[in-house]
């Protein structure tokens, strides 16, 4: 039986996203194992973090810096923004590297059944970028759920006031799926969204 202590470490690191009572205990043994290759410099990383992070007035990202580093970049462009519903979408959508713009986080989608509310959402804040002037265009990167896409349409509602070019990422089937294994609503929305060949 492992102390106190250990256990309520790996009870903490059971609550991570992918990590379940076993795969913490497991993660604790590495750690105590590797104590000082791993478990200090770990430490010490979280440490720093921890007394350092912030969320940027600007965007909404998690970053150590305010503005973040994205909103500070210079060869980002200012006239595009990419609105999420949260900064993990961010961080996904800037790994890839195909967005060129600066980003904007809601922190979370519009929903009836949970309580969210417009004002619930950084709503107001996208809206007083835009207001300034200077935004060519908006892309909502919304999850392609029934939340997300009416958060979507909301936003697009609100925005309708602004000379701005207002796209959505695509949505239907991926690369590499097969249609036997996709969901109706995949199916539906891959029709809709269907474009001339060539």
């Amino acid at each position: 039986m492992a102390s106190q202590e250990i256990d309520a470490l790996a009870q903490a690191l059971s609550k991570l996203p992918g990590l379940g009572p076993r795969s913490a205990r497991r993660v604790v043994l590495h750690l105590m194992k590797k104590r000082e290759s791993v478990l200090q410099p770990l430490l010490r990383a979280l440490e720093h973090v921890e007394q350092r992070l912030v969320v940027c007035s600007t965007c909404g990202n998690i970053d150590t810096g305010n503005p973040c580093g994205i909103c500070v970049d210079p060869r980002r462009d200012i006239r595009s923004i990419c609105v999420v519903e949260d900064v993990s979408d961010l961080w996904a959508l800037d790994r890839s590297r195909l967005f060129p713009g600066k980003y904007h986080v809601l922190g979370g989608r519009l929903s009836a059944l949970d309580g969210v509310r417009p004002e619930d959402l950084n709503i107001d804040g996208l809206v007083a970028r835009i207001a300034v002037g200077g935004i060519d265009e908006v892309v909502l990167a919304m999850n392609a759920t029934l939340e997300g896409q009416t958060t979507a349409h909301y936003l697009a509602e609100r925005l309708e006031q602004f000379p701005i070019r207002l796209t959505q990422l695509a949505h239907g089937v991926p690369v590499g799926g097969e249609l036997d294994y996709l969901d109706d609503g995949t199916l539906a929305q891959a029709l809709r969204a269907r474009r001339p060949v060539g």
